[in-house]
């Protein structure tokens, strides 16, 4: 309760601390009733409902899709990336992927004050997906067209060269503030509260597994795959491209949506209207929260003495 008051800057008894409490005691109650207390407890939730299942499934597709990007091919391998470009030199190697680390990282800033909540998770990871697949197609296209890295000889970047340069830095602004960190945010909200701490360790899971199957054979992905790796880049380009309608037909909008919602959000068809509708339910049900409890001088202990949670349960 303290927590609550703090970030929301109001008083214990305000009516809308009131409402947040209420609700998220009913959820406690809901959980303790359905599948209990305990450690073990969210396995079985999982294990018993197909629903639940899909959604540890989805969020660990977001994963897949995220190092299919081929974020963690540049960040192991960001020298034999950027050879493969035509950057030639140890020195001129390093200042191109530490530059590209700041790129990353004041653009994660920016995601993360503003573009999360005021695009919502949809658009930033269609919209990066897009994005960056043109300029993973364009730059695989220069080194197949050119084959930079063959021209030892040469230590001046072409026109091209520059042109795929600055191309690669367009990635990282695409990629950056959409499949960076927002597969994290999904993960952590589209989970309700029975199952959300299993969800987590599911997502880091995920993660580290798709970091490893990429980070294993990007190597042999330079090697193998045409002219000084070009290949690697039409690889990740189309995976970007793959993800798009994953995003778009499976996976909801789940900004604003309160953790004891997302069973309902995930019951809408289409997807591309759950949200709306949800925050349309939530909405009318504080309505009529805040109407039941106008000039009554509720309190949250006043609440719970009165039984409201068990009510709020019912509806």
């Amino acid at each position: 309760l303290r927590n609550l008051c703090w970030i929301r800057n109001l008083q214990a008894d305000d009516l809308y601390i009131v409402e947040e409490v209420t609700f998220i005691d009913a959820a406690l109650e809901h959980q303790a009733a359905s599948i209990g207390l305990g450690f073990w407890k969210p396995f079985k939730a999982v294990g018993r409902s197909r629903k639940v299942q899909w959604r540890f499934f989805l969020g660990g597709m977001l994963f897949l899709w995220q190092n299919g990007s081929g974020i963690n091919a540049i960040n192991y391998y960001s020298p034999t990336v950027f050879k493969s470009i035509g950057i030639q030199g140890t020195n001129t190697s390093f200042l191109t992927t530490g530059i590209f680390g700041v790129v990353k990282t004041v653009l994660t800033i920016i995601w993360l004050l503003f573009l999360i909540d005021k695009l919502g998770r949809r658009k930033l990871l269609m919209g990066g997906a897009a994005g960056g697949s043109r300029c993973m197609w364009f730059i695989g296209a220069y080194i197949a067209i050119t084959d930079p890295a063959s021209h030892t000889k040469n230590s001046q970047l072409s026109g091209g060269g520059i042109a795929a340069i600055f191309f690669f830095y367009l990635w990282t602004a695409f990629y950056t503030p959409s499949w960076n960190g927002t597969p994290w945010v999904l993960n952590s909200e589209m989970f309700d509260s029975n199952t959300r701490s299993l969800g987590q360790a599911s997502a880091a899971c995920n993660n580290w597994f798709w970091n490893f199957i990429v980070s294993r054979f990007t190597p042999q992905m330079f090697l193998t795959m045409g002219k000084s790796g070009c290949g690697v880049y039409f690889f990740f380009a189309s995976m970007m491209i793959a993800s798009i309608p994953f995003v778009y037909f499976l996976v909801p909008e789940t900004k604003s949506i309160p953790l004891e919602s997302m069973d309902r959000l995930f019951e809408i068809k289409p997807i591309s209207r759950a949200n709306k509708t949800v925050l349309a339910e939530v909405r009318a049900l504080e309505e009529e929260f805040r109407h039941d409890a106008d000039g009554a001088g509720l309190s949250v202990a006043k609440e719970k003495a009165m039984g409201h949670v068990e009510n709020i349960d019912e509806v």
